[in-house]
């Protein structure tokens, strides 16, 4: 076999490797990938009944509704124009509450409903942690 040969094969061989590798990073993104769905792209555009999205936007107010079993929460979430009910079972995070940003992930039900298996709330850029929190120019000193 010629060196150009040789070269050649060698090309081909790393070019298949490339691809294949590509293509098993692609197949295994494709099982944890959610898109992110405002209330306006549900109303356009259906996802498929089975398929994990994330539906963000703000949680609209006096929408959260507590029920007796003390762990489903329902609430609405809106982008201005349009709103999508949303169902979640367990604990919110401390930052979540109406007319803030959040983030829910999980399916949307047949009957328009979407249920949250995750619910990741946002805050503004001037958030500052309960700690934080006026304690900034406390000085305090360590002579008694």
């Amino acid at each position: 076999m010629k060196p150009k040969h040789q070269r050649l094969t060698l090309a081909v061989a790393a070019l298949a490797t490339v691809i294949g590798a590509g293509l098993l990073a692609v197949s295994a993104l494709s099982d944890r990938a959610a898109y992110f769905y405002s209330p306006a792209d549900l109303a356009k555009a259906k996802p498929a009944p089975d398929a994990a999205i994330r539906l963000g936007g703000m949680v609209a107010d006096k929408s959260i509704v507590h029920e007796a079993d003390g762990v489903t929460i329902r609430f609405v979430v809106e982008d201005g124009a349009f709103k999508t009910p949303v169902q979640f079972k367990g604990i919110v995070p401390d930052l979540f509450k109406e007319k803030s940003g959040v983030v829910a992930e999980g399916k949307l039900g047949a009957d328009g409903v979407f249920v949250a298996t995750n619910i990741l709330a946002k805050h503004d850029e001037n958030y500052k942690p309960p700690q934080m929190a006026g304690s900034e120019h406390k000085t305090e000193s360590l002579a008694r």
